[in-house]
């Protein structure tokens, strides 16, 4: 594995669940300058360009400030460990590896928006991370910064592990609001948003796993550092889960920036033996297709943008020729029909429908009626749930319908 700028991954920050030793190399000093300066961290963060490693890539800072102006009362810090998408296995690792920088970060968030609740949300089929992170947890509110902190708040810090739902939905913030309350997790719509009104009407910020675990490099070394970790106008750095037809799958850190080509190539080994590359499902399978004329894109938010398509949470699966597009999207469709809460009818029978004539093409039973048909959802079904779910179903769809309508075309009876 590329160790070249690497923050989260280095070999010397995966200590478990041994505080001692994260505080040895370091860990530690981010929150120790947060609690000296509580007030300069929101904007040491928006200087740094952090942006959400969940998958939208919205502006940290954003969702800290309206936080950190609400009045003191309660307020919580959620950090969303769900990570229950195909091709996405980032947030286990670092939560099974270095879980204090990932608790690190959470406490900072709460020192810079006074909030007194922080809850790891942990997708409840990882139970080596959840063991870890428990087990953290305990080390630091016996640590003598803990209690510093909580003076800094002027009252008690609840810090604790909720396992989630386990459901996909479950990790859609609101949803994951809904979750932590201890009810089913239906998304709701916004506004009002999480940091207005969240767990229990409280202000609230849901945090990917991986967006916490920069902040404590971030506020150590300062936002100049972490802006130089980046490639081009790209900052920091990112994981990229890298998966599909590629000699060395696996978890990369890379600067942000980082070629396709050289993710794939370089870092990944090439295709398997035998093998053309033909795309990449990037962010996962709720994005969309990069083809070969794609492999210069620079893997950042706005890069990825400009090629219509996602960054996402940095999951890339590639696929080789003589692999069947219509086959994998139907896979991907299926598995968002199965995951939709039944909340919105559009969404649960739209992704059903989606499925249905996806599977009907797939397996050469489809006419030209049913293609007109998956184009129509196509433009209908956008906007219809209260969260991204149907979005994502119709993105992967449209998405390959634009780069591979041939495939489509030759499987339809004559």
């Amino acid at each position: 594995m590329e160790k070249l700028n690497q923050v989260l991954l280095r070999d010397d920050v995966r200590v478990g669940a041994d505080l001692e030793a994260w505080l040895a190399i370091g860990g530690g000093e981010g929150l120790a300058k947060a609690l000296c300066d509580p007030g300069a961290v929101i904007g040491e963060i928006e200087q740094a360009d952090l942006r959400g490693m969940g998958g939208a890539g919205f502006a940290t800072h954003r969702k800290w400030a309206p936080v950190a102006a609400a009045a003191d009362g309660d307020k919580t810090i959620i950090c969303n460990g769900n990570e229950d998408e195909p091709g996405t296995f980032k947030d286990r690792f670092l939560l099974e590896h270095t879980p204090h920088q990932v608790i690190e970060g959470a406490l900072i968030a709460a020192a810079a928006t006074r909030a007194n609740h922080i809850v790891l949300y942990v997708n409840p089929h990882q139970q080596q991370a959840i063991a870890v992170i428990r087990q953290a947890v305990g080390q630091w509110q016996a640590h003598p910064r803990y209690a510093e902190l909580e003076r800094l708040l002027g009252a008690p810090l609840s810090l604790g592990v909720v396992p989630s739902s386990g459901l996909y939905i479950g990790g859609e913030e609101t949803a994951v609001i809904a979750s932590v309350e201890g009810g089913f997790p239906f998304p709701r719509r916004k506004p009002p948003f999480p940091s207005q009104q969240g767990v229990h009407g409280a202000p609230s910020i849901v945090n990917n796993v991986e967006t916490l675990a920069h902040i404590p490099g971030i506020l150590r070394h300062g936002a100049q550092w972490y802006r130089d970790l980046g490639i081009g106008n790209a900052t920091g750095t990112k994981l990229y889960s890298l998966s599909g037809d590629v000699l060395r799958p696996g978890l990369y850190e890379l600067p942000m920036g980082t070629s396709l080509e050289s993710l794939v190539f370089e870092h990944g080994g090439g295709m398997l033996q035998g093998k053309e590359f033909k795309a990449v499902f990037t962010g996962g399978p709720s994005n969309t297709l990069l083809t070969k004329r794609d492999l210069d894109v620079a893997l950042d938010f706005d890069s990825v943008r400009l090629r219509r398509s996602r960054l996402g949470t940095g999951a890339m699966i590639v696929v080789s020729e003589g692999t069947s597009i219509v086959r994998k999207v139907a896979e991907f469709v299926s598995f968002f029909a199965q995951g939709s809460c039944g909340q919105c009818p559009p969404c649960k029978g739209g992704s059903f429908q989606l499925m249905r004539l996806l599977n009907r093409i797939d397996t050469g039973r489809g006419v030209h009626a049913d293609l007109a048909a998956l184009e129509n959802l196509c433009r209908i079904l956008p906007g219809s749930g209260r969260c991204g779910l149907i979005d994502g179903a119709v993105t992967v769809v449209e998405s390959s319908l634009h780069q591979f309508r041939e495939e489509y075309e030759a499987l339809l009876m004559a």
